[in-house]
């Protein structure tokens, strides 16, 4: 007989439209490791071996990678198309090893790779977030055949995708066809075992943010994150609870006293990202040619708010003082930096990027531009375009009355 869950003996749990929610950060976790783990036949987390060729043999299917003996003593599985050889694990460690990530996106992930040994040690399950959807495609590229290649970046768009703030429902829809499709071309090229219980899962993901919503408001890293300081409360092993009760009462008294005594420095307790945003690095005070100067100076005339236009369009309006310093021109010393905080992000300069860990000096700037298709186009389109590039110097313009941060930046060409 089969085995029933109690809750079907509930009223109501035959009117549910969700009857457990799903977590996508296990999922998520369990996928990536699976998948990492089959690509880099990592020993106990692949699922390719011996037993899985043979049971295909048995199956009919891919025999070309059935076991071959060797003068009846060693087992030789020939090379299938979703493993990496030794060369593309080298590569592919090195790109991870190599990988420069902005503050506070994720751990260094430097740290788990080992190239003496080529494995990945100590995934915790945002190493696995991140690795999934943004760096596992860039680590992968030229390596594997083009086809495999292709439908492993097609799941990490899918998991980047649902993991959205912000999902329009009719792409829901698509991205739905989008998963069905993907699991498809996987079972493909990998073994029938590769399809547990996790990846069967993915499936559901759709229909679930479309009851539900969001992943973010659903998933489990802020309880496991929670979780985590509660156990830094213990003490004492065997009285755990009255640690972690005597350390939330004596955390939450301090937080309570902090309000009445805002200007004294708290011990413990994080500063929030908006007080660091004034945090500057590498100051000196250096003249620059008045060419560059007036050019800095009409980008930030360019990007005044609309109140000072509108002052302008006004003539019976009296000037303010912001607009009165403004056309005077800043000073011609510029106070530079190496890095700069504004609304809680960290800038540097591409220069001090080259002795961090992190990468800081990325930016992207959204623009409109003039679009055609070819040479004889005559229906031209005008059109939104990303353009990328790096922080060669950050400088901070004084007005005398306020001071102004403003980029100087290389950009990539975007003609390609």
């Amino acid at each position: 007989m089969e085995k029933k869950s109690i809750f079907f003996d509930l009223p109501y749990w035959k009117d549910l439209y969700v009857l457990h929610n799903l977590d996508v950060m296990h999922i998520e976790k369990n996928v990536c490791e699976s998948l990492i783990g089959t690509l880099l036949n990592m020993p106990g987390k692949t699922k390719d071996g011996e037993k899985t060729r043979l049971d295909m043999a048995k199956m009919g299917i891919r025999e070309s990678l059935k076991p071959i003996t060797e003068s009846g003593k060693r087992t030789f599985l020939p090379p299938a198309c979703y493993v990496l050889s030794r060369s593309e694990k080298r590569q592919f460690y090195s790109t991870l090893s190599e990988i420069k990530v902005p503050t506070g996106y994720s751990s260094n992930i430097k740290s788990v790779v080992q190239m003496k040994d080529l494995r990945l040690i100590n995934l915790k399950s945002h190493d696995c977030h991140t690795l999934i959807q943004q760096l596992l495609p860039v680590a992968i590229r030229g390596l594997l055949p083009k086809q495999v290649r292709a439908v492993i970046v097609r799941l990490c768009y899918f998991f980047n995708a649902i993991c959205c703030k912000v999902i329009d429902p009719i792409k829901i829809e698509e991205l739905q066809e989008e998963v069905v499709v993907t699991l498809c071309l996987l079972e493909k090229y990998f073994p029938p075992i590769f399809f547990d219980v996790m990846v069967h899962l993915v499936v559901h993901l759709p229909r679930e943010i479309k009851l539900c919503g969001p992943v973010w408001l659903r998933w489990m890293y802020p309880m496991e994150r929670y979780m985590k300081i509660l156990k830094w409360y213990v003490r004492n092993r065997s009285r755990a609870e009255g640690c972690i009760i005597e350390c939330y009462v004596a955390e939450e008294a301090v937080e309570f006293c902090s309000e009445y005594l805002e200007s004294a420095q708290t011990i413990g307790i994080p500063k929030s990202l908006e007080s660091r945003q004034n945090v500057r690095m590498g100051f000196k005070v250096t003249p620059v040619e008045y060419k560059m100067l007036c050019e800095a100076h009409f980008y930030v005339l360019q990007n005044t708010p609309k109140k000072i236009e509108t002052e302008l369009a006004n003539p019976d309006h009296c000037v303010t003082e912001t607009l009165r310093w403004l056309a005077n021109e800043p000073r011609q010393d510029v106070f530079r930096y190496s890095g700069y905080g504004i609304n809680g992000y960290s800038f540097h300069t591409c220069e001090h990027d080259l002795r961090s860990t992190a990468q800081n000096s990325g930016v992207t700037v959204e623009g409109e531009s003039l679009h055609v298709s070819s040479a004889k186009d005559k229906n031209p389109v005008y059109a939104n375009m990303s353009y990328y590039g790096v922080i060669e110097d950050i400088w901070e313009l004084n007005y005398t009355s306020f001071k102004v941060a403003v980029f100087r930046c290389k950009w990539v060409g975007n003609k390609t």
